[in-house]
């Protein structure tokens, strides 16, 4: 759950004003896995400053910043500083500014969407620093395991459009599995922006993975992917989740009728 700006200690907006040559804030309307996440200005640079002080955050944080080193590509933001102070892990990133990509049917994002994912596919996980399928989905089975940088949420949120290209923040749950995984958890997103499941499976066939991949292994994540949300989403009143339960339970249905 995101912490308003105001509850960090004076050593941690301290340290960070000393670092910008000021403090203009502008919270970040979206994801909530570190408690403090603001674009943050001043007279030298602006930058994104992700921060966490309790295990789950501080976790979460320390591992978004480690592999956000270790994926040498355009897309990451660059990790600007980070230090720690007062039960505070504080990252500064890259600032990154455009809008949000738009994955609807016939949209020009998707063709930047669609590098990015085949250069994903071919991007080595190197070292340890990187959930399995396992871990991050509960998957056991044998075609997930591989070698790959998937990053496994590109839903648009995390998906910003610059003058540069498109670039690809938050890297929290980046695995290290095979590269089908990253096209079978865009297929929920793609449905979310308006596609039909027969429109998103026909995108996601432009890419080798998907058609050299054995069904039954795509068919298992989505019946798991729609079964977790379905769960979440029972009772649930936060309209995301419910969301999600649609989409992913629209895709499952889809591969059951194959």
């Amino acid at each position: 759950m995101r912490t308003d700006w105001t509850a960090l200690p004076e050593t941690v907006t301290t340290k960070i004003a000393e670092r910008v040559g000021g403090a203009r804030v502008t919270p970040s309307s979206t994801g909530d896995h570190a408690e403090i996440a603001a674009t943050v200005a001043g007279p030298r640079t602006k930058v994104f400053v992700k921060a966490a002080s309790s295990d789950l955050g501080v976790r979460s944080l320390r591992y978004e910043l480690l592999v956000s080193n270790a994926v040498d590509r355009p897309y990451s933001p660059a990790v600007e500083w980070h230090f720690e102070t007062d039960g505070w892990l504080v990252v500064g990133f890259e600032q990154l500014d455009g809008p949000h990509a738009d994955l609807s049917p016939g949209s020009r994002h998707l063709d930047l969407l669609a590098a990015v994912v085949e250069d994903l596919s071919r991007t080595p996980a190197l070292g340890s620093t990187w959930f399995t399928p396992a871990t991050r989905l509960g998957s056991s089975h044998p075609a997930a395991e591989g070698q790959m940088v998937v990053h496994t949420d590109l839903n648009p949120a995390n998906l910003i459009v610059t003058p540069s290209g498109l670039r690809v923040v938050d890297w929290a749950y980046a695995t290290k599995a095979a590269p089908w995984l990253e096209l079978a958890l865009l297929a929920h997103w793609l449905v979310g922006s308006g596609h039909t499941p027969e429109q998103a499976d026909k995108w996601l066939t432009q890419f080798p993975a998907w058609g050299t991949t054995d069904p039954e292994a795509i068919d298992d994540l989505a019946s798991r992917s729609a079964s977790k949300w379905l769960a979440k989403a029972h009772g649930s009143a936060d309209e995301w989740i419910r969301d999600l339960a649609d989409w992913t339970g629209q895709w499952a249905a889809y591969r059951a009728k194959r």
